[in-house]
């Protein structure tokens, strides 16, 4: 009897020291959760009904599609903190999910990807024209890159104040 007490009470030691450092590792872990991520839910809103016989005239997602990215040029003033600090909201929101806080592809969905997303603080990313990088946010970016097209997902507007914060937070040193 002493020996099935012994062991029942070893048996609940292991259990209770396995859940205090599983929820240690949850609460440190680095890249965070998913349950802690934003949920973003762009079709729960009632689209706009246009009236009958309008045609966009500017700013249409047809004339940015057929463009070449090095073609297009960006309305957001380099620099320009209002649209920067849009760009981060934005960012928040449906980017970092997969670029992560540290903007390196670690995030809580990117962590999972092979290859990861793009290190938006790398040279290379930091190099890209304007144009380019929208075009890759919009339409994706083409073979072996995960980059989903968020064209009908974020606004036009929105999508340049994301590439303006891109190009505020620098090359990764």
């Amino acid at each position: 009897m002493k020996k099935r007490l012994l062991v029942m009470i070893i048996l609940c030691a292991c259990v209770w020291v396995a859940y205090v450092a599983l929820m240690a590792f949850d609460k440190y872990f680095p890249y965070g959760r998913m349950r802690e991520t934003p949920a973003v839910r762009p079709y729960e809103k009632p689209l706009l009904v246009m009236e009958a016989g309008t045609v966009p005239v500017t700013d249409s997602e047809a004339g940015y599609q057929a463009m070449e990215g090095r073609e297009l040029r960006s309305p957001v003033l380099p620099g320009d903190s209002k649209a920067i600090q849009r760009g981060q909201v934005v960012y928040a929101t449906f980017c970092r999910q997969c670029h992560g806080r540290e903007y390196d592809g670690n995030g809580t969905v990117g962590q999972s990807f092979t290859p990861l997303p793009a290190d938006l603080r790398s040279s290379r990313v930091q190099g890209m024209l304007d144009g380019v990088l929208f075009q890759h946010i919009s339409y994706g970016a083409g073979s072996g890159s995960r980059q989903p097209s968020l064209a009908t997902t974020i606004r036009i507007d929105d999508r340049w104040n994301v590439i303006a914060y891109i190009k505020s937070i620098g090359i990764r040193e």
